[in-house]
């Protein structure tokens, strides 16, 4: 009788720009696990706190300038020399450039933080989503999953997750009420994704 083949692990690259909360719980997701792995954090701010969480977990670190990120020379043998399967964008606010879509064809998802296609777009990130929400008189919120696409936040989607707020919430609350839902459901929208591969 054949056994089985071992399955090779898969590791992930996060791209991210702010505090990391959503990277941190992606590597704790993962981090015994025999599907995946975070192999690098990319980020585009030398400042920002998930730079300290990724080092903090003994995740290697990558501080990139916009012109390393438009530079196929620089990115495509970054990602290569860390085996990169999926690129996940965990509040990354750069445009993807084409050629890293064209190299990683439906292996670069993104989170938006509301129910696309509401909401998505150029200058669509964060509390600006949060308050057009809020503005808007809606009775939910949610976060998207999506794939990368030339056209900003139009990719096709992955997986939605919904939560119901009220006239009374704040721009923090429905800000919260949304986040948690990102913590709650991120990394197991990924492991289904890899487990597809």
């Amino acid at each position: 009788m054949n056994s089985s083949p071992r399955m090779e692990k898969k590791h992930l690259a996060i791209f991210a720009s702010g505090g990391g909360t959503n990277c941190e719980n992606i590597i704790r997701y993962f981090a015994n696990s025999p599907l995946a792995e975070v192999s690098i954090v990319v980020c585009n701010k030398p400042d920002a706190g998930v730079l300290e969480r990724a080092r903090r977990l003994n995740v290697p670190t990558e501080v990139i300038t916009k012109e390393l990120l438009n530079n196929p020379d620089y990115m495509l043998p970054l990602l290569s020399r860390y085996d990169t399967d999926m690129v996940v964008l965990a509040g990354f606010l750069p445009i993807v450039p084409d050629f890293l879509i064209d190299s990683f064809p439906r292996r670069i998802i993104n989170l938006h933080p509301a129910l696309l296609p509401r909401y998505g777009g150029k200058g669509m990130w964060g509390h600006h989503v949060h308050e057009a929400v809020k503005a808007s008189g809606d009775t939910e919120t949610g976060m998207t999953v999506h794939y990368v696409t030339p056209v900003c936040d139009g990719g096709q989607i992955i997986a939605q997750f919904r939560t119901a707020i009220s006239p009374d919430d704040t721009v923090d609350d429905i800000a919260e009420k949304e986040h948690q839902l990102e913590m709650e459901h991120f990394p197991s929208v990924i492991k289904q994704l890899l487990s597809d591969f």
